[in-house]
């Protein structure tokens, strides 16, 4: 004998409808009498009498926040090329404000990542927010000088 459910009938019988005035559920099948509503492939959901619908004349927010972080990331071999190539610098501190000046980085980004993508050869002076365990490692590892911005 199972002890578990012996107060609750466990299985609930489906409601038949349109089986008869004595179902509870017969005649109309609980739709009320003629409209759109009582017919089948009715869809009215949002359905305004043709006039534009509210949820297409207001503007399109989604879920996108409006205080989002931009960040920028770079890879270590990204750093080492731009140094080959002369568009930074050895002897400047390496920053987000540098990188958009120099147009390597858009004006959009606010915040500026180090990835450990590569190898950097050179002892450079970086200015960043955040910073991969990897690439903080390689960089200590060339003798570079690191300076982390808090985090705001």
């Amino acid at each position: 004998m199972n002890t578990l459910n012996t107060t609750i009938k466990v299985k609930i019988k489906k409601i038949r409808v349109g089986r008869g005035i004595g179902s509870g559920k017969g005649k109309t099948s609980g739709r009320g009498v003629k409209g759109q509503k009582s017919r089948s492939g009715v869809a009215i959901k949002s359905f305004e009498g043709g006039q534009m619908p509210l949820f297409r004349r207001l503007p399109k927010r989604g879920f996108n926040s409006l205080k989002i972080k931009k960040i920028a990331k770079m890879n270590l071999e990204k750093i080492q090329n731009l140094l080959d190539k002369k568009k930074i610098n050895p002897q400047d501190i390496i920053n987000l404000k540098l990188l958009k000046k120099n147009k390597i980085l858009s004006k959009s980004f606010n915040r500026l990542k180090i990835l450990g993508k590569g190898q950097v050869k050179d002892k450079i002076n970086l200015e960043t927010d955040l910073i991969s365990e990897n690439a903080k490692i390689k960089l200590d590892k060339a003798g570079c000088t690191i300076k982390i911005l808090s985090n705001n």
